[in-house]
């Protein structure tokens, strides 16, 4: 991956801090996209004192206009795009019944919509270096969960979107990677919307017991390396791919409760 142009979105915290150093570590020149610009603006400082290149930036994967800037970004500066990781997320927490369709419109417009602008944008200057496009799903794109309708929801939009365009362009060199990450300590749970679109504030489940955002950057940089496909994290979500294969009932009940043992569980 060296000397790679790689672009990364929701770059400012979590899964893509981890991937922008994880990248730059080997080599990548980075390009960071996220809402946070103070946040873009100190990671950049960072990794430039470690001899990084990087650049930035502010970008709002909800706003079309915002993607096609951060592609552009890249473009100006670089002249070419090796890997688009669309990895900008939001979560929910709440029954279906209980929530706003705001939330679920919000969802699907940064968790969706975001990959697919992102990608629109991009696509053209993969394709002329046989590049990657990289898409940061979950087990909810695997396994719908249950009070987290809308976040399954999108990720099952986006897993649709990224495995068309695999097969569209297989004659073309693209390489597609869809990264199922299980439950990892981020912020993505603080930051998970209610029914009525407020942030949660506080994480439901034991953060300690997680993969560390830095272990799912080494094991998604690793997965674009050697070009796979598919890659699912975490034993828990290994063994929920191969649960919902075979028993697929059965995990219904699994999952139902297990989040119900949640702190402040919907199913209380």
């Amino acid at each position: 991956m060296q000397n790679k142009i790689v672009i990364i979105t929701g770059a400012s915290s979590g899964i893509g801090k981890a991937m922008a150093y994880e990248f730059s570590d080997h080599g990548s020149k980075v390009v960071m996209g996220a809402r946070n610009i103070k946040a873009l603006e100190e990671i950049a400082a960072d990794i430039r004192n470690k001899g990084g290149e990087v650049i930035f930036a502010q970008t709002d994967v909800s706003i079309e206009g915002d993607c096609k800037n951060l592609i552009q970004t890249a473009i100006d500066q670089y002249g070419k795009i090796d890997v688009l990781i669309n990895n900008a997320g939001i979560s929910m927490r709440a029954l279906f019944e209980n929530t706003d369709i705001k939330v679920i419109k919000k969802l699907m417009d940064v968790n969706f919509w975001g990959a697919v602008f992102c990608t629109k944008f991009a696509l053209p200057h993969i394709l002329k270096q046989k590049g990657s496009i990289v898409a940061v799903s979950s087990i909810a794109g695997i396994k719908g969960l249950p009070a987290r309708s809308g976040y399954s929801a999108s990720k099952f939009a986006l897993d649709g979107f990224m495995e068309s365009l695999r097969v569209e362009n297989l004659k073309n060199g693209l390489h597609v990677l869809i990264a199922y990450a299980g439950f990892t300590s981020s912020n993505i749970r603080n930051t998970s919307l209610s029914g009525v679109g407020t942030q949660q504030g506080e994480s439901p489940r034991d953060e300690d017991k997680m993969m560390t955002p830095d272990q799912v950057a080494v094991h998604i940089y690793n997965a674009v390396s050697k070009k796979k496909n598919k890659i699912v994290l975490t034993l828990q979500g290994k063994m929920i791919t191969v649960i919902n294969k075979f028993f697929p009932d059965k995990l219904d009940k699994m999952i139902y409760n297990d989040l119900a043992k949640e702190h402040d569980s919907p199913f209380h």
